[in-house]
C-alpha cells in the first residue's frame, strides 16, 4: 500500500479518493476507476469476476486496484464503498445537469454537500484546534480579516466571540483592516479567513500581523499555500473541489460549522461567571423573541 494511498483513505469516502488518486493509478487501474465511477452502485454486489468484467480487466487488475488505492483486499473495498454510497453523491456524480428536474438538482446538492462536509471534518486536526482554542482563551483581543465570501465567515466567528467574553473584531474595509494589522501587538491574536489561502490581502494581513508579534490563526482551505507561511495554527478546512458552474459555495459551510466548532470549545472552557452571563443572555433574547409577537 502507498503511502499516498495510506494518507488519503482512512476514514475518508471511497469514491473520493478514486477521483483524487486517479491521475496516478495505471492505465488499467484507471479503467477500473472509471466504470466505478460511473456507476458505482452497480459494484456494491459484485464479485471480483463480475467487477473486472465490467470494468474490462483481469481479475488480478482489480485486486491489485483495491491495494492502489489503499483498500486491504477487495472484501475491504467493497465495504468502504457501501459507506461512501450512505454518505451521498460524490463530487463525481454531482454535477447539475440541463435535463435535471427540481427533485434532481435538491437531491444532487444536498448529497454533494454532506459528502463535503464529510471530507472536511476527516481532514479537520483537532490538535490544530485545540491550539487555537488555548490560543484564543489567553488572547488579549482577536482581530478577524476576511474577504468576499470568507468576509461571511469572519462576521459569523465575530458575532460569537464578545457573547463569550472574547474582544474582538472582523472590520471589513481594506484600509481598516490594514490599520487594525498594523496595530496588532504579542498577545493579540489574528484569524485570517481564505479558502484558498492565496488571496494577497489576507496573506498580507497576516504577514503584517506576524510581524506586529501578533500570533495568526488561519482557516483555509489547504495546508501549503501562501498564508500557512504566515500562521502559527492551521485549521484546515478542506472541500471537495468542483468547478460546476452550479456547485454550492461549500467550503463556505465548512468554514461555518468550523466557526461553530472553535466557538463551542472556547464556550466550554468559560469559567462558572462567563457561562452564567451566557445562559443570562440566551434567556433575554428568547424573551426578546417571544416579545416581537404581542
Amino acid at each position: 500500500m502507498s503511502n499516498q494511498a495510506d494518507t488519503i483513505i482512512t476514514g475518508r469516502n471511497v469514491l473520493e479518493t478514486m477521483r483524487m488518486m486517479r491521475p496516478d493509478l495505471r492505465k488499467s487501474d484507471r479503467r477500473v476507476a472509471d466504470a466505478i465511477l460511473e456507476n458505482p452502485h452497480r459494484f456494491l454486489n459484485a464479485t471480483v469476476a463480475e467487477t473486472a468484467e465490467l470494468a474490462e480487466v483481469s481479475q488480478p487488475t482489480v485486486i491489485r486496484f483495491c491495494s492502489a488505492i489503499g483498500c486491504e483486499g477487495y472484501k475491504d473495498f467493497k465495504i468502504r464503498l457501501a459507506q461512501s454510497l450512505a454518505l451521498g453523491t460524490p463530487a463525481t456524480q454531482s454535477a447539475i445537469a440541463e435535463e435535471d428536474g427540481p427533485q434532481e438538482v435538491v437531491a444532487k446538492i444536498f448529497d454533494y454537500t454532506m459528502t463535503s462536509l464529510d471530507w472536511a471534518r476527516h481532514h479537520l486536526d483537532i490538535t490544530q484546534m485545540n491550539a487555537a482554542v488555548e490560543l484564543i482563551l489567553t488572547a488579549r483581543s482577536v482581530e478577524i480579516f476576511g474577504f468576499g465570501a470568507s468576509a461571511i465567515v469572519a462576521q459569523d466567528l465575530q458575532q460569537k466571540f464578545p457573547l463569550l467574553g472574547v474582544p474582538c473584531h472582523a472590520t471589513m474595509d481594506s484600509h481598516q483592516q490594514l490599520m487594525a494589522a498594523s496595530m496588532l501587538r504579542p498577545g493579540d491574536v489574528a484569524v485570517a479567513i481564505s479558502n484558498t489561502g492565496a488571496t494577497l490581502s489576507i496573506v498580507e494581513l497576516a504577514r503584517l500581523a506576524r510581524e506586529q508579534g501578533a500570533k495568526v490563526i488561519a482557516i483555509t482551505g489547504a495546508s501549503h499555500t501562501a498564508l500557512a507561511n504566515y500562521s502559527d495554527i492551521i485549521l484546515n478546512v478542506e472541500t471537495l473541489d468542483n468547478t460546476d458552474i452550479y456547485t454550492p459555495t461549500t467550503s463556505r459551510i465548512a468554514a461555518l460549522v468550523v466557526v461553530d466548532i472553535l466557538s463551542t470549545l472556547v464556550a466550554r472552557r468559560l469559567g462558572r461567571v462567563e457561562s452564567q452571563r451566557l445562559i443570562r443572555m440566551k434567556r433575554y433574547l428568547s424573551q426578546m423573541r417571544k416579545n416581537q409577537w404581542f
